[in-house]
């Protein structure tokens, strides 16, 4: 069992480590780790503000999976895919928002089939989708791109505005709107494989850093399988 500790009080976290002293190191084979892209420049020029990997990490320590990378990237198609490439080869699960809507800056459904190297194609179940959602008459072009997906992928449904994301092997592919991005994590998240939950503790208390820093230290050469954090608050 893996515990972070979130580090205010020497005393205090003292006597708590003492009780933890016998605790295991996850075995790695127990252990299962995940990154996420968020896609999107409106969050590389600061127009919109990222939220997704918050929940995503929420989402995933409660189910034993450890995000070890987070990446923010623009829509440059080239560089989706080598991200993609590089951390669904890196790590059990990969998820990405953004990019999948009807416009033209929409690109991540096209740059997923690349990197995995399949055709892209409207999806029949897809587009039955919109077009019970919008109507046929209402079904624009605009529309209708959301339909195309990588072949052999599965649809992730979206509860909130039709639109699937999907999920091709270990990369899971959502909006970059929260509400909706959320609604998929939530559906997905009961079919992921985990290991044991990360447990955590947090202290507070009013000491500066400066004098608890060789202490805490100590501590965490000591206690190995434990994760120690100091964060300053104000």
């Amino acid at each position: 069992m893996l515990f972070i500790i979130h580090f205010f009080d020497v005393m205090m976290f003292f006597v708590y480590v003492i009780s933890l002293k016998n605790a295991r190191i996850m075995p790695e084979k127990n252990t299962y780790t995940a990154a996420v892209i968020i896609i999107g420049n409106e969050i590389l020029s600061g127009r919109t503000q990222d939220t997704n990997s918050a929940f995503i990490a929420e989402r995933l320590t409660s189910h034993g999976i450890n995000l070890r990378e987070v990446r923010v990237i623009p829509d440059i198609e080239d560089t989706i895919v080598n991200t993609v490439n590089e951390l669904r080869a890196a790590h059990d699960y990969v998820f990405t928002t953004g990019g999948i809507g009807p416009t033209h800056d929409d690109i991540t459904a096209e740059s997923i089939a690349k990197a995995f190297d399949v055709k892209i194609d409207v999806n029949d179940q897809a587009f039955k989708i919109l077009e019970e959602y919008y109507g046929i008459e209402n079904l624009t072009k605009p529309r209708a791109k959301m339909a195309q997906i990588p072949e052999g992928a599965t649809l992730v449904p979206n509860p909130v505005s039709a639109a699937p994301g999907f999920n091709v092997e270990n990369v899971y592919v959502f909006a970059g709107v929260p509400r909706i991005m959320q609604a998929m994590m939530e559906h997905v998240l009961s079919d992921l494989k985990g290991g044991d939950p990360v447990l955590s503790c947090s202290i507070s208390c009013s000491l500066p850093e400066s004098e608890m820093a060789e202490a805490v230290g100590a501590l965490q050469s000591k206690y190995q399988n434990i994760e120690i954090g100091s964060y300053p608050h104000f």
